[in-house]
Order: structure tokens, then C-alpha cells, then sequence
């Protein structure tokens, strides 16, 4: 099969496989190394959690291009383009290198059927082991253990935290889904851990895999102060750090985590502190707490479970304790909407819902529903898109006013392309 264009490719990896989303590796790791038939890879650090792998990857690109590193970056999903998933020193890798890359896929793959998150990363593993990178960041995309992205044996494996989000494919129990988490551990190779209240199934995961475990607030950690925060791990210290350009208390702990990444490859990568002060005070991110000034201004957020929409309360609290907030919201079907309101209830003054294209987004049918059952009556519904409930939101606010928009991805990138 060849396309002229990226979206051409696109459009018929959407409908190759029979379902979106199939865990395993097998199907990907064949045309991978059909690929790479000696399975080179550039020093590689993993990023798995439920929240927080795209703040990890962006610190670790952030300081590693500080450091004037050639650094690869792969993520998902994107917000408004999807070469923003595949980045070289930052910048998003263009339509061409990627249509190659689906062209080299496509001439091995034979009869192997490959999802659109497959090809997407073997599209990545591709162009990163080509590039001549000094190092490649993967953030997994679903799980650990079974996602795309463990076809590589990683060097470094995060896990940044444990929240309950798919739990059609991951299990319903925090113990469940650290299991599936801790898939990215490997033998003899650093194992780092966020999450300040890991599942035992990740202690257990790292023995069976004798991996080298290091677990915040145990074996490193950090601690704020007047002057910045410094870190530690054992002997280690650095003092007096600059805050994290993203936003909330979990970032400090996204970060912590990232630094003990980058000392446990600095045998390989030496960084220096500078570099570290640099990325952690300029690390940018679209999406996570991100504030458009305005006359109004319109807080944007990617949060979607339950751990996440946690965060984004305590940050709202802390930040905009005067302000009245107008929530224009939507969410994916599968995701835990009935809590997501029961936490933002009591800080949203009225919401907007705005209905989706993609096929996985909740019906306003079924928000209908999930509102009432919640007892929340200032909902206003029958926009016909985000565009619409936006201004009807932007209608209504005054000049003490905050617009949030969070719930989804492709929520966000709407705001993003259409916000005035």
C-alpha cells in the first residue's frame, strides 16, 4: 500500500485493524525487527504512568537539549498535529520522514495487521535508531507491559504514578494496573519510581525482574523552601532548584524522578547542573495547566480520570480561590465521568457540555444522564460543538471570571485551534 500523503496513511491505518486498541507485542516486535534486524537503539529512558508521562518526557527532552544533546521524543496522543507525537530536538518530525517510515513498515509487514498506535510507533522506533540520536525518550502509551513501546529494552524504566484509568484493558485495582506498569522493568537496569503510594505489585514486579528499584520518598526525594527545592538521592544533593515551569505540587514529584533518571545515565550522558536549572525553568507543555490570558482567561487541561481531575481541583483551589469557574467539559465514554463531576462539582459554578466528533466521546444523550444522577443542575446543553459552548460560555462570564476547559485531549486541541 502507498499514499501520497500523511493523511492518507492516516486515514487507512484507522481502518486496517479490527479493533483500536490490541495489546501484545508480538505483531509489532516481528515488523520491528524486520526493520532493525540487528536491533540497534539509541540509550533509551521509558515513561509509564497513568498521569505524568508527558511532564516527564518533556523534562528529560528539556534538559537534555539544555545539555545540547541530539534527543529523540516520542508521545501520544497529539493535540494538534499528529507529527507533534514524533520529535527530534524538540521540533515535531515532518510529513515526509514519517510517510518513509510508513513505507519501510509497510514493505515488511507482510500479512501482519498492525494497529494505528502500532504503526505510530514503530513509525518512531524507526526514525529514531536512523537519526543518530544520543538519546530516545518513550512515553507508553497504554499499560506497560503489553504496549508497543516495551519492544524496547529500555535502559531507564519511570513509572510517574498509579491512578484508575482503563480499566477495560488494564484491571480495575491499583495493584492490577501497577503490575501492568511495571512491565517496562528490566533486568539490572534503574527503576524509578513517582507514585508515593506504589501498588505492591511494582516492589514485586522489580524483584521477580531483579530490577534496580528506586522508590520516591524512600530512596530519593525532594523538599521546597523559600529559596526553590532541592533533591536528593543517597549522598547526592542539589540544592536550591529552580521551580518547574509546569504547574502544581506533582510536578516537583515528575521531577525528582526525571533528575535520578539523568544522574543514573550521566556514565553515558553527562549533564550538567546548569543544564538541569534550564529544562526544569523552561520545560513547556501544551495542555497541562495551561493559562490563555485574557480579558477572560481560559485555564486548559488534559485531565481525564479521576487521579487527574484530583490534581486539577487542589490546583484550582490554590490558584483561583476567587475566581467563578465556567467549565466547558467533555470526556471519552470509557473514562469514570460520574467521578470526575462528584470532584469538580463543588468548584464549578456552571458547566457547558460540548460534544465531540470522535466516536469513543460520551453522547450528550448519556451526559445527560450522568449530570442528573449527579445532582447538577446548571449544566447547559444542545451546542453543536466545542466552538459553541465555548462562547456560550465566554457569553456568560464576567471580568472575575475563569473559563476551564479540560477533560479530554481532543477537547483541549479544539480550544486550542478555535479559542479567540
Amino acid at each position: 500500500m502507498h499514499f501520497d500523503t500523511l493523511q492518507g496513511w492516516l486515514s487507512w491505518q484507522e481502518n486496517l485493524h479490527p479493533v483500536t486498541i490490541d495489546l501484545g507485542l508480538e505483531r509489532a516486535a516481528e515488523v520491528f525487527y524486520a526493520l532493525n534486524p540487528q536491533r540497534v537503539k539509541p540509550p533509551t529512558i521509558t515513561v509509564a504512568g497513568t498521569n505524568g508521562k508527558g511532564s516527564s518526557v518533556a523534562y528529560l527532552e528539556a534538559i537534555y537539549k539544555a545539555q545540547g544533546y541530539r534527543v529523540g521524543a516520542y508521545t501520544s496522543p497529539h493535540i494538534l498535529k499528529y507529527n507533534e507525537r514524533i520529535k527530534i530536538d524538540g521540533q515535531p518530525v515532518s510529513d515526509q520522514m514519517i510517510c518513509e517510515a510508513f513505507e519501510r513498515i509497510e514493505a515488511v509487514r507482510g500479512d501482519i495487521s498492525l494497529s494505528y498506535f502500532e504503526f505510530s510507533t514503530l513509525a518512531a522506533l524507526d526514525i529514531f535508531w536512523r537519526a543518530d540520536l544520543d538519546i530516545q525518550l518513550l512515553e507508553v502509551g497504554l499499560g506497560g507491559r503489553l504496549d508497543a513501546v516495551n519492544i524496547v529494552d529500555t535502559d531507564i524504566a519511570i513509572i510517574s504514578s498509579i491512578g484508575i484509568d482503563h480499566v477495560y484493558w488494564l484491571g480495575d485495582t491499583r495493584e492490577a494496573i501497577g503490575y501492568e506498569k511495571a512491565g517496562i522493568f528490566r533486568a539490572d537496569k534503574p527503576a524509578i519510581v513517582g507514585e508515593p503510594n506504589p501498588p505492591t505489585t511494582i516492589m514485586a514486579t522489580a524483584d521477580s525482574k531483579n530490577a534496580q528499584l528506586h522508590l520516591i520518598n524512600q530512596d530519593f526525594g525532594y523538599q521546597k523552601h523559600d529559596a526553590g527545592w532541592d533533591w536528593h538521592y543517597q549522598e547526592q544533593t542539589l540544592e536550591n532548584l529552580p521551580a518547574p515551569n509546569l504547574k502544581g505540587e506533582h510536578q516537583y514529584r515528575n521531577a525528582a524522578a526525571v533528575i535520578l533518571a539523568v544522574q543514573k545515565m550521566a556514565t553515558r550522558l553527562p549533564v550538567s547542573r546548569a543544564a538541569i536549572d534550564h529544562g526544569l525553568a523552561n520545560v513547556q507543555l501544551p495542555g497541562r495547566f495551561q493559562l490563555l490570558k485574557g480579558e477572560i482567561p481560559v485555564l486548559l487541561d488534559v485531565g481525564h480520570n479521576p487521579e487527574a481531575v484530583t490534581t486539577l481541583a487542589t490546583y484550582l483551589r490554590e490558584n483561583f480561590p476567587e475566581k467563578r469557574l465556567l467549565a466547558v467539559f467533555s470526556m471519552m465514554k470509557d473514562k469514570d465521568i460520574a467521578k470526575a463531576l462528584e470532584i469538580m462539582q463543588p468548584l464549578v459554578d456552571q458547566w457547558f457540555f460540548a460534544p465531540l466528533t470522535n466516536a469513543r466521546a460520551v453522547s450528550e444523550e448519556a451526559m445527560r444522564e450522568i449530570f442528573l444522577q449527579s445532582q447538577i443542575l446548571k449544566v447547559s446543553f444542545g451546542h453543536t460543538g466545542f466552538k459553541d459552548a465555548f462562547n456560550a460560555a465566554k457569553n456568560q462570564a464576567g471580568n472575575n471570571d475563569l473559563i476551564l476547559v479540560f477533560g479530554s485531549f481532543f477537547l483541549v486541541s479544539d480550544c486550542l485551534n478555535d479559542c479567540e
